[in-house]
């Protein structure tokens, strides 16, 4: 059997493991976006606290994803519980260290003239200072999609969900004569998947940041 008839035959399961695979990464995502830009707001005027965000963050992504996963599996189990939480920590980095460049790269004069206005703290923040950071944001959002499609592959490990499956069967079975229509059915589709979520994320962009800050 040839890739394309591996493909006609099993296109059903193929459509729900990257269903799956897409909705694990865009669930993580919002998770750690939320949790990302909310540490980026908390530390980015202290030059310690910001440095130690990027530090934690930066040291949880240095720990293998199996490893990971395997230290996690004997705390919450098999399935979707370990697979969320790597992937939601893994996701943390580049969104606070640009919500952190983000926000500091404001320039201080529109901040003091917001001030003499009479807003708030909290309205400069989100008025002024977020819609600036946003382009260095929105980029550190899109890194960590790209990372988290690769590593979620790595959750077939625990039994979670997604194309990892796939490949995770075929390395197993190497030697059948779906192995390798296995691994490029589950490879080719992370990396569908992951440039769909790209052309979003430039579409997101262009919609949301206004024409002058693009250039």
């Amino acid at each position: 059997m040839n890739f394309l008839e591996y493909l006609g035959s099993r296109h059903q399961q193929l459509l729900t493991d990257a269903y799956q695979h897409a909705s694990v990464v865009f669930q993580c995502m919002v998770v750690a976006t939320l949790i990302g830009v909310f540490v980026g707001v908390v530390t980015y005027r202290s030059e310690w606290a910001g440095n130690l965000a990027t530090l934690t963050t930066s040291t949880i992504l240095t720990i293998p994803s199996l490893a990971m996963i395997g230290l996690l599996i004997p705390v919450v189990g098999l399935g979707v519980p370990p697979t969320v939480i790597a992937l939601t920590l893994y996701g943390l980095l580049p969104i606070v260290r640009n919500s952190i460049v983000g926000l500091r790269g404001v320039d201080p004069s529109l901040v003091d003239a917001a001030t003499g206005i009479g807003m708030s703290r909290l309205s400069r923040l989100v008025r002024v200072e977020m819609p600036l950071a946003w382009p260095p944001i929105l980029t550190g959002i899109r890194v960590s999609t790209q990372m988290l499609m690769g590593i979620a592959a790595i959750a077939a490990y625990a039994s979670g969900p997604g194309l990892g499956n796939l490949i995770f069967r075929g390395i197993a079975s190497l030697g059948s004569k779906n192995a390798l229509n296995q691994v490029l059915a589950g490879t080719l589709g992370i990396i569908v998947l992951a440039l769909l979520f790209d052309a979003v994320y430039v579409l997101i962009g262009r919609l949301t940041i206004p024409r002058g800050i693009r250039v």
